[in-house]
């Protein structure tokens, strides 16, 4: 599939930060819009304010953490269909199980090599 529009939705401004920064270098084709606060990026998506192609998603947050967001995102009938592939520092094997329950259609941990962040995007980016 081919993405045009994805959401970042992660409250730590450097990881925001790195992730733009590396989707530049993978492709330009892309618009990207990123918030910190999971409840507010639900909100705009609900209304039709924003649209996206694909969720990365944090899953260590305040006001909704990442697991809550899933559970909403996938009551809505008009938005269960969109991608979200969880973005965490995590690696535990409970939490990537229970994503994928709860609906993620991916787990990437987040890696500690901005190359590696750019061969990740590759991979899922580039048809």
């Amino acid at each position: 599939m081919t993405y045009r529009r994805i959401m970042l939705i992660d409250d730590d401004e450097d990881d925001k930060d790195i992730f733009c920064s590396a989707l530049g270098k993978v492709t330009d084709k892309i618009s990207l819009t990123a918030f910190d606060n999971a409840r507010e990026a639900l909100n705009k998506l609900s209304s039709k304010e924003i649209h996206a192609d694909l969720i990365f998603l944090d899953l260590n947050m305040p006001v909704m953490n990442g697991q809550q967001f899933l559970v909403e995102i996938k009551k809505d009938e008009k938005l269960r269909h969109i991608p979200i592939i969880i973005l965490s520092t995590s690696s535990h094997a409970s939490t990537i199980s229970l994503t994928r329950e709860l609906g993620a259609n991916d787990f990437i941990t987040k890696p500690d090599k901005f190359d590696d962040l750019i061969n990740i995007l590759k991979k899922v980016l580039q048809p």
